[in-house]
């Protein structure tokens, strides 16, 4: 099938490994501009642009695909379908007509569920027990087209957003790959989505998000730490210097020494599986951190350079 692929993330790339390893003619791979990166501020390729350029594969980079001469350029390549995966801008319906067998996106979440950007964090910040991707046809709404075929992923209790991100990104290539044949041949059910979902929009996430709320229980902290791994990454103020958290665990057993305080953010002690702060309910446990300034590393090597007196107060501010 000749098709036209659309995605920028990582996410998108094993879908894109995929469908040249199953033999369709990719002939377009539309991806986001390159954007300016880190302090020296180079231009920096997006990971699908990577893999395309890799692949030999021809690359269009347009600002908006609504442009005319973006639009004049898709019709001139004439695809049989096109295959969206995270591209980060939304089609209009001169696109989304255009291909004979649709525009088809892989969605990282179980449609209706976590329509947006986010499905992933959302999911982990949620609780869900599971997650999963869909296989869609696009239409105007924001994740709201025909549902073709679905995967449902379980959660680990230790999921971050990092790890649920890999298995959903290899399970949605997999899956579109055994779909395919279906849309192609006419076989495919196409299942109307309910209007409403279940789940608020999954809004990208911002840093501000990350900073921790020690009145919270500690089941919801938790969460909070797994959610934000590997970005924005859950932080808090330790001194007036931020402090990452980058793994953690909800206690609601009784704690290996004797509790001296309730005030939520209070370093109420430490052992060699980490250090224990007071959340509202619980405590957590935090075993992987990272001060200001310094490398990511575990509880134990950081109390090992870092004079913590236990009755210290973590805050939401410097």
């Amino acid at each position: 099938m000749k098709i036209v692929f659309m995605g920028t993330p990582d996410f998108s790339v094993p879908t894109l490994q995929t469908l040249v390893k199953a033999g369709h003619q990719i002939i377009g791979v539309v991806t986001q501009p390159d954007k300016p990166k880190g302090r020296g501020r180079a231009m920096a390729f997006s990971p699908v642009k990577e893999e395309a350029l890799r692949l030999g594969l021809p690359i269009y980079q347009p600002e908006k695909v609504r442009t005319p001469d973006f639009l004049d350029t898709l019709r001139a390549l004439a695809p049989e379908m096109l295959v969206v995966v995270a591209f980060g801008q939304l089609l209009p319906e001169e696109i989304l007509t255009l291909p004979p067998y649709g525009c088809i996106n892989v969605h990282a979440s179980l449609l209706p569920k976590y329509r947006g950007a986010a499905p992933i964090q959302r999911a982990v910040l949620d609780g869900e027990d599971v997650s999963g991707v869909t296989i869609m046809r696009m239409d105007k709404g924001l994740d709201t087209g025909e549902i073709i075929a679905q995967k449902v992923i379980p959660l680990s209790p230790a999921e971050t957003s990092g790890s649920l991100f890999d298995k959903l990104s290899l399970a949605g290539a997999a899956l579109l790959a055994q779909t395919l044949p279906a849309i192609a041949d006419g076989s495919a059910v196409y299942k109307k989505q309910p209007q409403n979902s279940p789940t608020p929009y999954a809004a990208t996430l911002s840093k501000k998000e990350g900073c921790i709320s020690w009145d919270w229980d500690c089941q919801r902290i938790e969460r909070l730490v797994r959610g934000m791994n590997p970005w924005p990454c859950a932080y808090t103020y330790l001194n007036g210097k931020s402090l990452k958290v980058w793994e953690a665990r909800a206690v609601t057993e009784p704690l290996p020494f004797d509790k001296k305080s309730t005030v939520p953010g209070n370093v109420l002690g430490w052992d060699k599986k980490g250090l224990y702060v007071q959340c509202q309910p619980g405590a957590l446990c935090i075993t992987q951190l990272q001060l200001e300034g310094k490398k990511q590393m575990d509880a134990a090597a950081f109390l090992r350079g870092y004079a913590l007196d236990a009755g210290v107060v973590l805050s939401q501010e410097r």
